[in-house]
This record gives C-alpha cells, sequence and structure tokens, in this order.
C-alpha cells in the first residue's frame, strides 16, 4: 500500500510514509471488509460514514506539515484511522465524532492499540475543541460548504488548517494562519462526506 499507492504519488515526508506504515489499517473497517482495508479507495464503515483512502489519509497528513512536538485537533474521529496515524506523528491528538456511538467505538479501538497521546470526545466539531486551542494543525475529515470560523480562531500562528470544502465536490483547503491573518490554497479536488450538525444549520441561514 504505502509503495504502491502513496510514495509513487508524491509523498515524500518520512514520518507520514513510517505512520502509514505502522497503523493496521485492516483493524479499523468492519470485519467483512478486512481483506479490502489496504485497497486505495474509501471503504463504509457504518453510519453513512467511510474511512478516506489510504492515499487521502497520507497527504492530508502530510500537507499539514506536522512535528514531533505539534498538538493536533481533528475533526470527525470516524473510525479513527486518520486519528492513529496523526498520533503516530504528533505529541497530542484531540479527536471530535459527532455520533456518539462511532466515538465511542474507536475510543476503545485506539485506547486498545495503544495511542496514549490520543483523547476522543463526542461532539459537534463545527466549534471545535476551545479549552485545548490553539492547535498546531486541524484536519477535518468531514466536508462544510464554508471554513469554520472558530476552527480559524483555535488555530496557532504558523498553523494549517486541512478541510476539504463543498457540497457534492469539494476542494481540499489549506488555511494557514499568519500574525496578519489567514491565507487559503485549494489543492486538488476531493469527495467526503458532509459535516453535520451546526455547519448544516449555518448552510441552511447563508
Amino acid at each position: 500500500m504505502v509503495e504502491q499507492q502513496i510514495r509513487q504519488r508524491g509523498i515524500n515526508d518520512k514520518n507520514v510514509l513510517a505512520a502509514m506504515k505502522s497503523v493496521p489499517r485492516h483493524l479499523f473497517v468492519p470485519q467483512s471488509l478486512a481483506n479490502r482495508a489496504y485497497e486505495d479507495t474509501p471503504l463504509p464503515i457504518g453510519f453513512n460514514q467511510t474511512i478516506s483512502q489510504p492515499f487521502v489519509v497520507a497527504y492530508m497528513t502530510e500537507i499539514a506539515t506536522l512535528t514531533e512536538e505539534a498538538k493536533v485537533l481533528e475533526i470527525g474521529t470516524g473510525s479513527g484511522y486518520q486519528a492513529a496515524v496523526l498520533a503516530e506523528i504528533s505529541s497530542e491528538v484531540f479527536s471530535i465524532e459527532i455520533l456518539p456511538t462511532l466515538a465511542t467505538r474507536s475510543r476503545n479501538l485506539l485506547h486498545d492499540l495503544g495511542y496514549h497521546n490520543l483523547t476522543v470526545k463526542a461532539g459537534d466539531g463545527y466549534q471545535g475543541w476551545p479549552e485545548e486551542a490553539p492547535f498546531d494543525a486541524i484536519i477535518v475529515t468531514a466536508a462544510p460548504n464554508h471554513v469554520p470560523p472558530a476552527l480559524i480562531e483555535q488555530l496557532a500562528i504558523g498553523g494549517k488548517i486541512v478541510i476539504p470544502v463543498g457540497r457534492v465536490q469539494q476542494e481540499m483547503t489549506i488555511i494557514t494562519k499568519t500574525d496578519d491573518g489567514t491565507s487559503t490554497v485549494q489543492t486538488l479536488p476531493v469527495r467526503f462526506v458532509p459535516m453535520t450538525g451546526k455547519a448544516q444549520d449555518r448552510e441552511i441561514n447563508r
């Protein structure tokens, strides 16, 4: 998986490659799909949610430019796979999942796998995690049609938000926070499940 799907497509960060090798992806998918866990495709995990394809996980992790000292926020724990990859690299990871049952399932799995630098809670990620801010990086694994303002507020100076933005077809978007404000770059088209909760309330009111 790492050599054929990730390194050959331009992922070069040694820490990202090592993390992708270390995390047992087959444990994060339903047992009935374990034989497909290392295919370069998203897979259903129940609750109308998916685990992202390996390349996208590696890509989002690399463009976040994490350090070993980084404090990272993930919005959308899902299966817990992206959180595990982040925890392999960074010192602290905080992950929010809006579906309580999925949050509990992923929290238990990640704990059993020994990820003690990773905290998962159930909640609406649109509001971020203000009690733990600021964050050096924020990775969002569900797509709103705009960037949640709370996430920008909770980002440290010099930090990055990596987020798919759009309704049906989204663009991977990188927001970098500077002393003077933010800069935004869109990189490649992607398709994620929509962000729910207050993100959809805001869409209705826009």
